[in-house]
């Protein structure tokens, strides 16, 4: 039952709509747990807006980005809202802004470190923020709450959190465009260097606090309409061997994670199928209520699988974009709409353990 300080704050809420206060009151009850999110593009609400890199900058800040949920370009490379911002939606959290964004953030709801591009390994597009640099970015969110509610209160945050991944895409990506035709040695070998820093980042994450942890895994990457662009000969199959790496990354994930929990006290993780989710989307779009599920929304060339948002000096475009998003799983070349996300992001939250577990999302945020 809600406890009395939270029903008088809803009663204040209801009197600021009444009296149309300009600035919103927050209503949290015992229940409220931060979300602290990191990960790659499909996870990135804005941070590369931010970067000094004008590449990177420019990325997803062109219209048509954003025109279903936001009405204008915000950084996401998404016609709407990214699977992070619909977790905190469902967990009743605000959407959580780039943690680059100036001003003043609520840590006690978590942060988004999200970066375009960005891979597990240092080396994986150098600018964007590393996942390494993330975690660092994660400190300072640490020593400000410490800061701002002592180190008890904030030691509690931290402990009731709930950490959400996505990355190593983008180290995949890299390796296969450098290496395509690299042996299962190399790939193994390459894959485990991958585990193991990324391992290295959730334990510290462990010994700053954080006891729950979820993770997308990585997708059917030869699927991505951008790659399959690149390879002309494949027709509309995906590129096997790029999918390849992901799947053996994602059964180390597995492996990796149970060993964590077996170790580690109290510490409690949520694996997202996402590679099979997808992929059956992919195959049969019509199935999840889509037209289109190999080539993209917005693009130019195979599969429209690049140049979304780009023109001219002259501002003449160098894309197509579809009349309608929802239709498609894919907005442009390598990342999906937001109603894929929306279907992806309820698996997430509350998917059977065949496709989330050994918990969901939803029942991290209640333990």
């Amino acid at each position: 039952m809600a406890n009395l300080s939270f029903i008088f704050c809803e009663i204040l809420m209801i009197l600021a709509t009444i009296l149309l206060v300009v600035e919103p009151v927050k209503c949290y009850s015992k229940q409220h747990k931060a979300l602290f999110v990191f990960g790659d593009s499909l996870y990135d609400p804005g941070n590369n807006k931010y970067l000094n890199d004008t590449k990177l900058k420019a990325a997803a800040t062109m219209w048509p980005y954003g025109e279903t949920y936001f009405k204008h370009p915000t950084g996401r490379v998404c016609d709407g809202r990214t699977v992070s911002d619909l977790i905190a939606q469902f967990a009743k959290l605000p959407i959580l802004p780039p943690y680059l964004q100036p001003g003043t953030h609520r840590f006690t709801d978590g942060a988004n470190f999200a970066s375009g591009g960005s891979g597990v390994l240092s080396e994986t597009h150098p600018g964007t923020i590393r996942l390494r640099l993330q975690l660092s970015y994660f400190k300072a969110v640490k020593e400000s709450l410490k800061q701002k509610l002592g180190d008890e209160k904030a030691k509690n945050v931290l402990n009731d959190a709930v950490y959400l991944f996505s990355i190593g895409s983008n180290d995949y990506f890299s390796f296969y465009q450098t290496y395509p035709n690299a042996s299962q040695f190399y790939k193994g070998k390459f894959v485990k260097m991958v585990i193991a820093n990324l391992t290295s980042v959730l334990k510290e994450i462990y010994d700053l606090g954080g006891r729950k942890i979820a993770l997308q895994n990585v997708g059917p990457l030869g699927c991505v309409p951008f790659m399959k662009a690149i390879d002309s000969k494949l027709g509309s199959a995906c590129a096997d061997e790029a999918s390849s790496l992901a799947r053996i990354h994602n059964r180390y994930l597995s492996i990796v994670l149970n060993k964590l929990e077996s170790h580690l006290p109290g510490f409690k993780y949520s694996i997202f199928d996402f590679y099979n989710a997808f992929a059956d989307r992919v195959n049969n779009p019509s199935k999840y209520g889509f037209k289109e599920g190999k080539a993209a929304c917005c693009g130019s060339g195979a599969y429209r699988g690049g140049k979304c948002g780009w023109t001219t000096i002259n501002g003449t475009k160098l894309y197509q974009v579809c009349s309608n998003p929802r239709e498609y799983l894919w907005f442009d070349g390598a990342h999906p709409t937001e109603s894929a996300n929306f279907q992806l992001a309820k698996l997430l939250w509350n998917g059977d353990p065949k496709i989330t577990g050994p918990y969901n999302m939803k029942q991290l945020f209640k333990l």
